[in-house]
């Protein structure tokens, strides 16, 4: 089985790697009636509410930038893959020149430390935005969940220190891409876009951790947005102009093949791959 889908911007190359895959139950969407998302399902012609955990490397002017690094071994035998989809890519640990971290979550940074605490990338310059850094750094938390995210978020912080870049939307991330801020999912979380000619190309981060709820109804909010209803705003909002542009997208957790378009119906939306 690939673990690597790729696709180019122009001169810029963008490989989706897929980490490993999961399966989500009705009650992480609290908000949303379980009859709509078993509606939903049936008519997907599917019974699970399948996601996938997905990393990227952009490769620009020299620049080999690692987006996200996945779970490690956080959630079991099913994910924990990307060292075999780097090797698969042709692609070593010291190749990579940028770590750009869309947001602190332990499904995003656990593969960019070793288990005992080390920068797995030691070549890189992480990249992180300046409100996601602030966030997990400086916030109280009472909720025991959020409070062990944030010992790992620390972490990460703490192995990458001397060699953190701190950015906000809009600022070049390297030659032809840049940030792109996507609040809700976290304060300080982000994506990123491609742009060559006339190409385009957008992550869009976790806007969409259940492709097939979140693209038939992009009202469907996930327990794991920290503001569902700002989170809900950038979804629809990202997704429209996705469509409307005709861009190309992916995103942490879209479900293999993971690079496409949108074509929208309604108040819904469609993923055509290529």
């Amino acid at each position: 089985m690939t673990r690597i889908n790729s696709t180019k911007v122009g001169d810029i190359e963008i490989i989706a790697l897929t980490d490993g895959a999961s399966q989500f139950g009705p009650e992480m969407f609290p908000e949303t009636e379980e009859k709509i998302i078993t509606d939903i399902l049936r008519n997907a012609n599917t019974e699970s509410i399948d996601t996938n955990f997905n990393a990227f490397i952009v490769k620009s002017a020299g620049n080999t930038m690692l987006v996200d690094a996945g779970p490690r071994d956080l959630f079991g035998e099913t994910c924990g893959f990307l060292s075999d989809a780097l090797t698969e890519a042709g692609i070593a640990n010291d190749d990579i020149t940028h770590l750009y971290l869309t947001h602190l979550h332990p499904d995003h940074i656990a593969g960019a430390l070793t288990q005992d605490g080390q920068a797995v990338f030691e070549k890189a310059q992480m990249i992180v935005s300046e409100a996601d850094h602030a966030f997990w750094s400086n916030e109280v938390f009472t909720d025991e969940t959020l409070s062990q995210w944030q010992v790992l978020a620390k972490a990460c912080i703490a192995a990458y220190t001397g060699r953190t870049e701190l950015v906000s939307d809009g600022d070049k991330l390297i030659n032809g891409v840049t940030a792109l801020a996507l609040p809700g999912h976290t304060p300080g979380h982000m994506g990123f876009r491609a742009d060559n000619a006339s190409e385009s190309f957008i992550h869009v981060g976790d806007i969409a951790h259940a492709p097939v709820l979140q693209l038939a109804n992009p009202d469907i909010g996930i327990v794991f947005d920290i503001d569902m209803d700002v989170a809900r705003d950038t979804r629809k909002r990202t997704f429209d102009m996705v469509a409307t542009d005709g861009m190309k997208l992916s995103g942490g957790h879209f479900l293999r093949p993971n690079i496409g378009t949108l074509d929208r119906v309604g108040k819904s939306y469609i993923f055509n791959v290529g």
